[in-house]
């Protein structure tokens, strides 16, 4: 996958699942990283496909949508000052996640890799208290010689 712009907030605190998704695509449009259509495509495909995920003691959220919405490719870290309740991508329950990635690709194929690398490196509990903890300057290298690869 090609290089990606990364961003990064902390310390947010949502009341609900809309309310991170409306504040994530906001501040994507802000920056003209996706098009207007981003927020309702974002919701939608969180309704009908839900990206949170269990892992044994921690769990994360992987909001995303379609190519067509965005206009540069992007991932967005978002550490929570308080867990956010995300419906759970594997049944229907839901699921409380300090760690929102957010992800904005250009094309379905990198979409496909991403996803695959995040998940692969996710299921290792160090690399996500490292996404917790790090600096975003060590978030950004290792996002360059591990996940971009």
């Amino acid at each position: 996958m090609k290089k990606c712009r990364l961003l990064f907030e902390d310390n947010l605190v949502f009341k609900n699942q809309l309310e991170a998704l409306t504040y994530i695509s906001e501040q994507l449009q802000q920056k003209a990283i996706v098009k207007k259509s981003h927020l309702q495509a974002l919701i939608a495909r969180e309704n009908a496909f839900p990206t949170g995920i269990a892992f044994d003691n921690y769990a994360v959220a992987i909001p995303h949508c379609e190519a067509e919405h965005a206009n540069t490719p992007a991932i967005f870290i978002l550490r929570t000052g308080s867990p956010v309740a995300f419906n759970r991508a594997d049944d229907d329950s839901l699921v409380d996640v300090s760690l929102i990635i957010s992800l904005v690709v250009t094309s379905p194929a990198d979409q496909l890799a991403l996803l695959k690398a995040l998940f692969t490196n996710l299921q290792n509990e160090e690399f996500y208290q490292f996404l917790l903890n790090a600096s975003q300057e060590q978030i950004a290298t290792h996002f360059e010689n591990v996940i971009f690869h």
